[in-house]
C-alpha cells in the first residue's frame, strides 16, 4: 500500500463523483482543475528509487500547468463567452448520474480484478481508478448537453489514460507522456473556439439543439 499515490486515487474518484453530480459548470471546471494538480503529482510519487530526474520535473510542471491552470482557464474563458452558469436539461439527471458512477466504480474493480497485475506497480488502486475515470469521461460526453460538459467529459476521459500511462505503464519514456499532454491541449484548445464560435452564432451551446440545423 503507497498512502501518497492512493491519497491521489482517492482525491481522483470524489472529484469524478462530484462531476457527476454537479449542474454548475464553474464548480465542475474547478473539480477538473484539482484532478489537474492531482495528477501532476503522479509523476514524482511513483518513482521508487533515487531523486526526480530532469524529465519528471518538467512532466510534472508541464502536468500541473495544463491540467491544473490552462485548461481550466480556457474553460471558464468559454463559460465567460457564452454567459451560461448551469447544466439545464442532461440527458441523465444528477441523482442517476451518481448511482451510475457508484455502479461505474464497482464495475471499474471489478473489470481490474479479472485483469493480470501489473508487475512493479506502486498502486492497487490505480488499475481501478483510471477505468473509473474513463468510465466517467464517456458517460459525461454522452449524457451531457452543453458543450463546455462534453469537453470536461473528454479531459476526465484523458485524465484516466493519462492514470493508466503513469503508474501502471510507468517504465514507458516520459515523452509519450508529454505528448499525450500537448494532443489533450491542442484538442481542449480548438473545442474552446468552437465554442466560442458556436455561441456567437447560435446564442446556446447546447449541442442537441444543433440538430435542428439538418435539412
Amino acid at each position: 500500500m503507497n498512502l501518497p499515490i492512493d491519497s491521489v486515487m482517492l482525491v481522483l474518484v470524489v472529484t469524478n463523483l462530484l462531476l457527476l453530480g454537479l449542474s454548475q459548470l464553474r464548480s465542475c471546471v474547478h473539480a477538473v482543475a484539482v484532478q489537474g494538480f492531482a495528477l501532476g503529482l503522479l509523476p514524482l510519487l511513483v518513482r521508487q528509487s533515487g531523486g526526480p530526474t530532469v524529465w519528471t520535473l518538467l512532466v510534472v510542471l508541464v502536468t500541473i500547468g495544463l491540467k491544473g491552470v490552462v485548461f481550466p482557464k480556457l474553460l471558464q474563458e468559454a463559460l465567460r463567452d457564452a454567459d451560461v452558469r448551469r447544466e439545464k436539461r442532461p440527458h441523465v439527471g444528477y441523482t442517476m448520474s451518481m448511482v451510475m458512477g457508484f455502479v461505474a466504480l464497482a464495475g471499474a474493480a471489478w473489470l481490474s480484478s479479472r485483469l493480470p497485475a501489473f508487475s512493479g506497480s506502486p498502486s492497487t488502486l490505480a488499475a481501478p481508478v483510471s477505468f473509473f475515470m474513463i468510465f466517467v469521461g464517456l458517460f459525461i460526453i454522452l449524457s451531457r448537453n452543453h458543450a463546455v460538459n462534453q469537453i470536461v467529459g473528454y479531459l476526465v476521459l484523458e485524465n484516466g489514460i493519462y492514470v493508466f500511462g503513469v503508474v501502471l505503464l510507468h517504465e514507458l519514456p516520459l515523452l509519450v507522456e508529454m505528448g499525450v499532454l500537448l494532443d489533450a491541449f491542442a484538442a481542449v484548445f480548438v473545442m474552446g473556439v468552437a465554442v466560442y464560435h458556436i455561441n456567437s452564432e447560435f446564442d446556446h451551446v447546447d449541442v442537441d439543439q444543433l440538430d435542428k440545423l439538418k435539412g
